[in-house]
């Protein structure tokens, strides 16, 4: 099988666990030399030495994508190291607390704000200043949600910060795709992640089943299954497609 991003070089960011980390790993299945950004040292370690021992190439880069400093650090790290920049999947985030609009604790909100959206069109702005001094163009895909479409009660800061982050999609795909950079964003629904565990989903199983039946197709999500919709997003098979908030949810939104 053609590796469908050879020679390339990818930026993920949340790149420790879940989505972020399957991502990481098909990039680099895919042919592509993988830059990990994240917080988390330990973990983000663990997804460079499964990458390599698959035989790919990874380097982690510590970034807390709300500050510039740090962004513009892993860019240019990515650039020092494998030369350029053709890739990125703008993926870290956090939940945030769950609590009704009223309720909802401002330190919280400014923090979900910051990484969600924030860190968001930081990498944006940096990734695509890069690209705009290559050949050759690139492909950027953002994470959103499918509560970047809807909204769901009691997560007013992270549905806030989705749908903004689809119009920084919308915004960045106008701007820049004349000169040869894709920008697109992908929704996912409810998936097996450990955001979910920690938001105690998994293990409440009256609240899991609830969550289970606002998908037609039966079940939650797997990290791969979004990691797959990035990839092709990135790849040439896209190469018509930009501006475009990609729904990877078992049908969530077509009720």
């Amino acid at each position: 099988m053609v590796a469908r991003l050879e020679g390339k070089v990818a930026v993920v960011t949340g790149g420790s666990s879940g989505i972020g980390r399957a991502t990481a790993l098909a990039f680099a299945r895919e042919g592509a030399k993988v830059i990990v950004g994240d917080v988390a040292t330990e973990a983000s370690g663990e997804t460079v030495r499964l990458i390599k021992g698959a035989g790919g190439e990874a380097t982690f880069v510590r970034c807390d994508v709300s500050q510039a400093a740090d962004v513009q650090a892993m860019v240019n790290i990515a650039v020092t190291a494998y030369g350029r920049l053709d890739c990125a999947f703008n993926n870290a985030g956090i939940e945030g607390a769950q609590a009704t609009t009223a309720d909802y604790p401002e330190e919280v909100w400014n923090r979900v704000i910051s990484i969600n959206l924030t860190g968001v069109w930081l990498c944006l702005k940096y990734e695509i200043a890069q690209m705009l001094k290559q050949d050759g163009g690139g492909a950027i895909v953002n994470n959103a949600s499918i509560l970047g479409t809807v909204g769901f009660p009691g997560a007013v800061a992270y549905t806030a910060a989705k749908h903004g982050v689809l119009g920084l999609t919308k915004v960045a795909a106008l701007e820049y795709s004349a000169q040869g950079i894709r920008v697109n964003a992908v929704c996912p629904g409810f998936i097996l992640t450990p955001m979910l565990e920690r938001a105690g989903l998994t293990t409440n199983r009256e609240l899991l089943d609830k969550i289970v039946s606002l998908h037609p197709i039966g079940r939650l999500g797997k990290p791969e299954e979004i990691a797959e919709a990035v990839i092709w997003l990135c790849s040439d098979a896209a190469s018509f497609v930009t501006g475009h908030p990609m729904l990877v949810d078992g049908g969530y939104i077509a009720q």
